[in-house]
């Protein structure tokens, strides 16, 4: 909208004369043009590498710019960035990180290549996204099948609610792993899993397992979630996958599976 497109411009003009900008990055309901009369701007602030070491010795990566405040909401949401950073996450982002670049576009760049460095960052392999959907299958039979029943047994009402909750999610990110669909963040879940093809009663037997967790709402989300997908991971494979993904990722300096 017209208004978000003039605070832009007017951030844009407020960097581009220092030496150290290299671009600044729209990204956001503004970049996919889904914003709201009221909304922000988001962007990611192109630096180079040496002031981003700078800011980020200072513990800076983000702030809010406020530039002609004219309308409601009226603000810059900026992260800040670096070629090294885009390079970083186009190999090994989490998925947030990557969400946040689709559709992206540079209101101002001095970087070459920046548009395809970009692309790369939304972009999984297809090997990637397999991997993932046995990973996320693996998760849900151990959260299901194994803690789930073990919170009922000992009457653990912490470890239902961890358990039914880490069944859920692991359910859907394999729904949104089978069709390819980055997770921008948790409270984007509930919205995601309606959108992406499932199986009848997929999200049905979900909604019961978030809604009241116990061993026979888990029982109907992993027999449909077998059913459609079970087919990707042996079941003698499951429980060293799941501890490759969600107990060793520091051996390989990597995060869990449900943080990807």
């Amino acid at each position: 909208m017209e208004q978000q497109e003039r605070a832009l411009s007017a951030y844009v003009e407020s960097v581009r004369d220092d030496p150290r900008t290299l671009a600044v990055v729209v990204v956001g309901s503004v970049a996919r043009g889904s914003e709201r009369p009221d909304s922000d701007v988001d962007v990611y602030l192109v630096v180079d590498d040496q002031r981003f070491a700078e800011e980020s010795a200072a513990g800076r990566f983000a702030w809010i710019e406020r530039w002609n405040i004219d309308y409601p909401g009226s603000y810059i949401d900026v992260k800040l960035a670096s070629p090294s950073y885009l390079a970083a996450a186009a190999e090994r982002a989490d998925d947030p990180t990557r969400a946040s670049f689709v559709g992206a576009r540079a209101a101002f760049s001095r970087v070459d290549g920046l548009e395809q460095l970009i692309e790369r960052i939304t972009v999984l392999p297809d090997e990637v996204w397999s991997e993932r959907v046995r990973s996320h299958v693996a998760q849900a039979r151990l959260y299901g099948g194994y803690f789930l029943k073990q919170a009922v047994e000992r009457g653990d009402p912490f470890l239902r609610q961890h358990a039914g909750l880490h069944l859920s999610l692991a359910a859907a990110r394999a729904a949104l792993a089978a069709s390819r669909t980055l997770m921008p963040g948790p409270k984007y879940i509930s919205r995601l899993i309606r959108d992406v093809p499932t199986p009848d009663g997929f999200v049905a037997a979900w909604e019961q397992v978030v809604a009241d967790p116990d061993i026979q709402t888990a029982g109907v989300l992993m027999r449909a979630l077998d059913d459609w997908l079970g087919s990707e991971l042996d079941p003698d494979d499951t429980l060293s996958v799941f501890i490759r993904d969600n107990e060793l990722p520091w051996l390989r300096g990597g995060v869990p599976a449900e943080f990807w």
